[in-house]
């Protein structure tokens, strides 16, 4: 099957991800932004609520095009909303995104969210995030000894038992 990316595979996602899940869960805060300028057609209640502003979640894997997360109430009816992303590595990600997938899963919901403004640098830093994770599960899964490398963008994430306590070197 050849994709949007130019590659033929099975694989339907257009970057690679970054997984956050592996024997813990990162978890994060979400904060929605309210529309200042709502769409034109936009209805009266596809806007967020004040009480829904700021919802815990557990985000379980993140590329440069968008993330998935686990929320414990569903996320906003709009079209396009605005969040501001913290996790280990970048701080205040300001994100504009759309729900591209909800699935309630008992008293949670799966979520995907595709990324439709994101700063080219923080694009940037995910895909080095997903290049180093990949490359070190690389040298893990030769049994290189030196899997953990000083200037790893994963670092701050990673929960692999090989992870060096060493890298970054303390200030």
């Amino acid at each position: 099957m050849k994709h949007p990316n130019g590659k033929s595979s099975t694989e339907r996602r257009k970057a690679p991800r970054v997984s956050v899940v592996s024997d813990l869960v990162e978890p994060i805060v979400l904060r929605y932004a309210a529309d200042d300028k709502p769409s034109k057609g936009a209805r009266k209640e596809d806007a967020i609520p004040k009480h829904l502003r700021t919802q815990p979640a557990i985000l379980t894997n993140l590329s440069q095009g968008g993330l998935a997360l686990i929320t414990f109430l569903a996320p906003p009816r709009t079209k396009c909303f605005k969040m501001t992303l913290t996790i280990p590595g970048l701080d205040h990600l300001p994100i504009e995104g759309r729900v591209v997938r909800v699935a309630k899963k008992g008293e949670t919901f799966s979520v995907g969210i595709e990324f439709t403004k994101i700063a080219k640098k923080y694009q940037k830093a995910i895909q080095r995030m997903a290049d180093d994770d990949a490359d070190c599960n690389t040298r893990v899964s030769l049994g290189l000894p030196e899997a953990c490398v000083p200037d790893c963008g994963f670092h701050y994430l990673c929960t692999k038992t090989q992870k060096a306590p060493h890298w970054p070197p303390k200030a």
